[in-house]
């Protein structure tokens, strides 16, 4: 139970006489002034709805004669435009407004005696000018004549209950608007008159509260038979109850003379003690409004003591429950009711005067409030206040701050923390920092960055301060529960947790991190420098996807390599072959894999050469296709361990396995590369299988001459001297300089010279002639075989010429026939179609005949011989080519003489193919027979062109 006197006062409501609004003249500023007689009245749809009562005598006739009949209800809009209708004949006792439907229902009486009536209104629907009456039936419990002291209506249309001054209470379920759609039942019947009637809706649940002037029961009206349940054994007098809004749980408010009770519909909330006799009670957006007396009176009973019948004093407060202070407080004189509309609270006094009390802003309430609320040092309430006003984020950062300031400078740390905390988001995290950065005060630090980063708020530096708190503390608890939260639910930045952490040799920690939140490379930077596992590492990279394991194999190839290298090397044979994460659950099906390139990670293999070799040749095995350089260094590799090895069957299968390498077809466009490696190696047999691939057959001899093997030179120019014949000039040159006994040789390479006619004799004796062992002797057989081979040859020229000569004088004789003897033709078949000759025919010289329709389809020129023109041709282009060489000899010998660069001149003679050799017939050894012959040829040739002609 609380006091109101302890609570706090404020203003925060502006009071206002309602004045007449302004005339056609400009005047105005009068009060305005309600009819008298007024005695009920509500509001709602923006309107205030009045009603009147009768007083008798003289009174009556002075309205009369004013004011519309008695029994009006009057409707007052925002625009004061005061209009009224005659809704009873005598008297209006009761009205309700509904808040969410213009419909108005109102309890009076038409003729004297106890019987109200009870009649709905349509004020959206007009009868004659006046609102639509829906219903009207008689508000009686039973046949007993009472008084109808209460009226509420439920906002669903579907409730009605009216209360009565004999205790009873009569429910209406159903359409309240038709008579047909309803049903009218007694649903409360006691000793106590009612006072106070209430719906309230939670859900599709509906209760009733029913108070009367000593009890108060709650009926729940969505069950059948209407349980009730009794909340308490006191009551209140008329108009001393309402129901709460939302904001306090659509309680129940019940004000009696010394409290003010709240009830849920099944048990008895807080109270306050406001103490004073209560006279209306209402709820106005989360205020109490209570109007009681300013002084005590005795009431003649409980039941009359809130008519007033004098001109008391009546005090009007206005109650903030929540935040446990008074909004405002002022004295009235003999206040009617208290009505809400148009956001705003009206005052209705006995005198006709209408009181507006407009709520201030929220800003102009904290203003007017927190100077004194912050000189006292009440920042709870001034928090509160705020929050209820649902003041913005800002303003309550800025009363947060002050409340924590006002803490920290008393000493308060953990309460100055825990109100900067509820400043993050709004206030500058540096400006608690420093105030919290003393080795005394680090908890206070820890919990408010610890909320910074809930928030998600922390930037790099925070979490780095954080970590550290909790190392300076040693709270491994507090640094797991930090690290290890879910991924969804991270508030810092994972990088800079795992650099703070290393620094301070919390490797574990850094470590899950790292893993957690797949920060690979801090992962492996801390396994193998820090932590020295490396197998650990290993394992780890093989559960990365491809590009990241490719990616760190390149980067910590070489350590691992160094400290495992069975298991590095495994990996990597995994990698550049199939690769398959091996946390993947999927069979080796589902995933297609991917491959590395195997020469990018020969480096790792620095000082292993095991390793190397291993993987190397496992890359050949299962990947025929690996890259060159894989070929490259394993060659390279398998020369070396060739060269260094001792043993004798070790090397000879060394030898093997190299060999077989440089022969497995792979170096072929590296060739000039193998070659120095053999070279290098001293690996002969590699050396000159490689020159018979790159037919470098002049290589092998000189690499057989320079170790002096003399049957393996004669081998080579066996072999390959038909493909290069300089071989054996090369071969005999070589022998005629050593002055060793090479007679054999010598002998050897001549018989092959003599038989393909190589060399002339003039330069085989020239080049014996070096050779001081080579006696004549030598070279007898060679000399003698050619001289007689030669001596042949000039007997064969002989004849040729003569037959040439014999020729050519028989042509030269059928020549001068044809100039001084006619020609007969005595073809008599066509030399085409090969079909008997008919007039039209053609006949040539050369006695060639045609049929003229075939010459004309075969012939290309009408003076040529279909037959004879393809020789001729050949002739006479040779005839032309040798005079065009003549010239082209002269023009060349000119300008070579005129030059000053002969070499650019030979240059481009070259280049233009002047000197390509063109070969005719079969050369024949060079001599002068030759040239004769090929003259000879060369006239005869000439002679059948133009005899043809």
């Amino acid at each position: 139970m609380a006091a109101y006197l302890q609570w706090r006062r404020f203003v925060f409501f502006d009071r206002e006489t309602v004045k007449e609004p302004p005339g056609p003249d400009g005047a105005g500023g009068k009060p305005f002034a309600l009819p008298p007689g007024i005695a009920v009245c509500d509001s709602g749809r923006g309107s205030l709805v009045f009603g009147d009562i009768l007083h008798g005598g003289g009174g009556r006739r002075r309205r009369r004669a004013l004011w519309p009949a008695w029994g009006s209800i009057w409707f007052l809009p925002r625009s004061l435009q005061l209009s009224s209708f005659q809704a009873y004949k005598l008297r209006v006792t009761h009205l309700y407004q509904l808040k969410q439907h213009s419909i108005l229902v109102s309890v009076g009486e038409d003729e004297e005696g106890i019987n109200p009536l009870v009649k709905v209104w349509n004020l959206e629907k007009r009868d004659g000018g006046n609102p639509l009456c829906t219903r009207i039936f008689p508000a009686i419990p039973g046949n007993k004549p009472t008084v109808v002291s209460c009226l509420t209506v439920h906002e669903n249309l579907n409730f009605m209950a009216i209360g009565f001054a004999d205790g009873s209470v009569v429910l209406t379920k159903g359409d309240i608007t038709r008579d047909r759609h309803s049903k009218t039942q007694i649903l409360h019947e006691g000793s106590y008159p009612v006072t106070g009637l209430a719906f309230r809706q939670s859900g599709k649940t509906t209760h009733l509260f029913v108070v009367t002037t000593e009890n108060i029961q709650s009926y729940m009206l969505s069950v059948k038979d209407y349980p009730h349940l009794e909340l308490d054994t006191h009551g209140c007098g008329l108009r001393c109850s309402s129901l709460s809004d939302p904001s306090q749980d659509l309680q129940f408010i019940v004000a009696g003379n010394d409290c003010v009770y709240l009830y849920q519909p099944d048990e008895r909330g807080p109270c306050f003690a406001f103490e004073g006799q209560k006279l209306i009670v209402h709820w106005y957006r989360g205020y109490l409004i209570i109007v009681s007396k300013d002084r005590k009176t005795s009431p003649k009973s409980e039941f009359a003591g809130n008519e007033a019948q004098n001109s008391d004093k009546q005090v009007l407060n206005i109650y903030d429950l929540c935040n446990k202070f008074i909004a405002y407080s002022s004295i009235f004189d003999d206040i009617v009711d208290v009505l809400a509309e148009w956001g705003s609270l009206y005052v209705l006094t006995r005198d006709g005067k209408i009181h507006v009390l407009q709520e201030k802003d929220t800003q102009t309430k904290l203003e007017a409030c927190k100077s004194m609320l912050f000189r006292k040092n009440l920042f709870e309430m001034a928090i509160n206040l705020a929050k209820s006003h649902h003041l913005d984020s800002d303003g309550l950062s800025e009363i947060f701050r002050q409340y924590g300031d006002h803490l920290y400078n008393k000493g308060n740390h953990d309460g100055a923390i825990q109100q900067y905390i509820r400043t993050i988001g709004k206030l500058e995290p540096s400006y608690v920092i420093r105030k919290f950065l003393d080795a005394q005060r680090i908890h206070n630090l820890t919990a408010y960055l610890q909320t910074l980063h809930l928030q998600s708020l922390a930037n790099a530096d925070h979490t780095t301060l954080l970590l550290n708190c909790y190392t300076k503390l040693k709270d491994s608890s507090k640094l797991e529960e930090f690290i290890k939260t879910s991924e969804s639910e991270v508030h810092f930045d994972v990088e800079t947790a795992i650099k703070v952490l290393r620094q301070a040799g919390y490797y574990s920690h850094a470590v899950y991190l790292a893993e957690k939140h797949a920060h690979h490379e801090w992962y492996l930077k801390i396994q193998l420098e820090d932590i020295k596992n490396y197998q650990e590492a290993l394992c780890y990279i093989g559960k990365l996807p491809f590009d990241q394991a490719e990616s760190n194999m390149k980067r910590y190839g070489k350590i691992l390599m160094h400290h495992v290298p069975n298991e590095t090397t495994e990996l990597l044979k995994i990698l550049c072959t199939d690769y398959q994460p091996s946390g993947d659950n999927e069979g080796p099906g589902m995933l297609e894999g991917k491959k590395a390139n195997s020469e990018e990670f020969i480096p790792v293999f620095a000082n292993n050469s095991r390793e190397l070799k291993a993987f190397l040749e496992h890359m050949t095995e299962v990947q025929a296709d690996s890259p060159q350089g894989v070929y490259d260094t394993l060659l390279e590799l398998r020369l070396q361990n060739w060269a260094h090895e001792q043993d004798e069957q070790i090397k000879e299968k060394l030898h093997n396995e190299a060999l077989t390498l440089l022969k497995s077809g792979r170096f072929k466009t590296v060739f000039d590369k193998a070659l120095v490696l053999c070279q290098m190696h001293n690996f002969k047999d590699g050396v000159l299988y490689l020159y018979e691939q790159g037919k470098l057959f002049q290589q092998i001899m000189h690499y057989h001459m320079q170790n002096e093997q003399y049957k393996k030179v004669i081998e080579v120019c066996e072999l390959y001297g038909d493909q290069e014949a300089c071989l054996w000039e090369q071969a005999l040159g070589y022998f005629a300089r050593k002055e060793e006994d090479c007679k054999e040789y010598i002998a050897a390479v001549l018989k092959h010279i003599e038989s393909k006619n190589l060399m002339p004799p003039l330069l085989v004796v020239q080049t014996l002639a070096h050779n001081s062992t080579a006696t004549l002797s030598v070279i007898k057989d060679y000399l003698v075989n050619k001289l007689q081979k030669q001596s042949r040859q000039i007997e064969q020229d002989e004849q040729r010429i003569q037959k040439y000569r014999e020729e050519t004088t028989r042509i030269r004789q059928e020549i001068e026939e044809l100039k001084a003897s006619p020609k007969i033709f005595q073809k008599t078949k066509c030399s085409i179609c090969t079909s008997a000759l008919e007039l039209p025919s053609v006949h040539f010289l050369c006695g060639h005949s045609f049929h003229q329709h075939c010459f004309e389809s075969y012939s290309e020129s009408d003076s040529e011989c279909p037959t004879c023109m393809p020789e001729n041709r050949k002739v006479m282009d040779m005839i032309r080519a040798q005079e065009q060489k003549r010239d082209l000899h002269d023009q060349f010998q000119h300008q070579l003489k005129c030059s000053n660069d002969g070499f650019s001149v030979v240059a481009d003679y070259f280049g233009r193919g002047v000197f390509n050799k063109l070969t005719l017939i079969t050369d024949l050894p060079s001599g002068k027979a030759a040239t004769t012959i090929e003259a000879g040829l060369q006239r005869e040739l000439l002679i059948h062109a133009k005899r043809s002609t």
